[in-house]
């Protein structure tokens, strides 16, 4: 199958539909365009042929009988989507979605649930509709506004209309600034009620950045606890401020909008939202996804590798196209400290992803990391392991020079109830190692009066031989 093209162009059966169906659904839910095309797939062909679409996806209905789910949330929507394509048709208006804000982590999983339910609701109905709008063949979920308009004009001369949650879907992945007068002209002449809301969206350049503020869980750290899955150190997160326009989405979108305060407590279920899908659902807005994932990505960290949900998240995550800021990178430093090893690994793609696109902090991961560390969130030989591994990537000691340079000074800096600075030498050799390699020169708080020491403590020794490299002639 091409994805490429999106929709039921790489399909040429509904056999084939059902193939890929099982696929996906036995799987993870597939990469973004998998998944999108799929969706597409059957919305497309259900309007064409339902019988025979319906009798092809039932024995992919038949695996999964009665209360039984798939594990990962993307396969099961489209679990969800495959049985109303194969149930029968009831024809009747639309369903309203379902909507109960019980947690305000849950925003991100409330817009993609949406979405999937009224797929759902237009199947049952018999409903038809040309395409869906939202659908993006781009792994990082980016949807072109041109293609939008064209898509709405389809629909226009079908005499259909939008879903509010498809069309909501569809503008969130349009952003990046203001699209080309023309495309905001061909938007205004669109006769569909929606079109003026669609114009101005496109000629504001989608939804605004939110304001972002870090903050710190309240206290002191924790005692050590043998206690299961109980926590030592403190978390560090970051709040939203509240977005403007959520009267003109569906009802489920609107906790997007409000102000996010990461600090208020819930009795909320970690249930599996941190997915490489959850990005893709607001891709110029990461800061918004990673915010509200936080506290699941940090559980991989801190308790004890509890927390459901993919590590693909964080790849994702990097490869969205709005800025990454604090809650990205913050997202990033906790993936690097996980105990799982696959939650690692993808944290280390993340930087590696951040650092290829241009967009990796490496101050601000760096002083994430060391803070992390101090308030004994993270632990400092498991994140040194992750930043080791990332260097010895190609290209990879230009990437985490910056971040252990950071790092360093916050970590070398005598403790506030004093004593003695105890300098991590294997932090100390990565980072004279990536210097090296990358040809890195200045200075390093704390590291010179390190290397001044006298004696050969392993520590010193590997001090003496960063400031070598980096005092070294240009």
């Amino acid at each position: 199958m091409d994805v490429r093209g999106g929709g039921a162009v790489g399909y040429r059966s509904a056999e084939a539909v059902a193939r890929a169906a099982g696929e996906l659904i036995g799987g993870d839910g597939g990469s973004v365009p998998e998944y999108e095309a799929l969706l597409d797939a059957v919305v497309r062909l259900a309007g064409r042929d339902r019988g025979a679409l319906a009798a092809a996806l039932q024995p992919v209905v038949e695996q999964w009988p009665g209360p039984y789910q798939p594990q990962a949330a993307a396969a099961r929507r489209l679990l969800a989507v495959v049985r109303s394509a194969a149930g029968p048709v009831e024809p009747g208006p639309a369903e309203a979605s379902r909507w109960l804000e019980t947690c305000q982590h849950e925003a991100v999983d409330l817009v993609l649930a949406a979405r999937a339910g009224e797929v759902c609701s237009l199947l049952r109905r018999g409903a038809v509709v040309p395409m869906l709008l939202a659908t993006s063949d781009s792994a990082d979920g980016t949807l072109d506004p041109r293609e939008l308009v064209m898509r709405l004009t389809e629909y226009e001369q079908a005499g259909a209309r939008p879903g509010p949650a498809d069309l909501g879907q569809a503008l969130l992945r349009c952003g990046g600034g203001p699209a080309d007068p023309d495309v905001v002209s061909a938007a205004e002449e669109l006769e569909l009620p929606e079109g003026p809301r669609v114009a101005a969206w496109l000629r504001a350049g989608g939804l605004p950045q939110p304001e972002l503020t870090v903050e710190r869980e309240p206290g002191e750290p924790e005692p050590p606890s043998r206690r299961r899955r109980a926590r030592v150190g403190r978390r560090i997160l970051v709040g939203t401020g509240e977005l403007p326009g959520r009267g003109d989405f569906p009802r489920p979108f609107w906790s997007l909008f409000r102000r996010f305060e990461p600090l208020i407590g819930c009795n909320h279920l970690l249930l599996r939202s941190r997915e490489r899908h959850a990005a893709a659902a607001l891709p110029w807005h990461p800061e918004i996804v990673a915010s509200r994932l936080l506290t699941q990505v940090a559980a991989t960290a801190d308790q004890n590798g509890a927390g459901d949900g993919s590590p693909d998240f964080l790849p994702a995550l990097a490869r969205s196209s709005g800025p990454a800021g604090p809650a990205v990178h913050l997202a990033v430093a906790y993936g690097l400290g996980a105990r799982p090893d696959a939650a690692r690994a993808a944290a280390v793609e993340a930087l590696a992803g951040l650092a290829a696109r241009g967009r990796l902090d490496g101050a601000l991961l760096g002083a994430h990391l060391a803070r992390l560390v101090l308030l004994g969130t993270l632990k400092l030989p498991v994140v040194t392991a992750s930043l080791r591994e990332a260097a010895e990537a190609p290209g990879g000691a230009a990437a985490v020079w910056p971040v252990a340079a950071a790092a360093l000074p916050e970590l070398l800096a005598p403790p506030a109830a004093g004593g003695p600075v105890r300098p991590h030498v294997p932090l100390l050799a990565l980072a004279a190692d990536c210097a090296a390699a990358c040809g890195a020169r200045g200075t390093v708080p704390g590291v010179d009066a390190l290397a001044a020491r006298p004696g050969s403590a392993p520590s010193t020794r590997e001090a003496r031989r960063l400031h070598t490299t980096l005092a070294a002639p240009a």
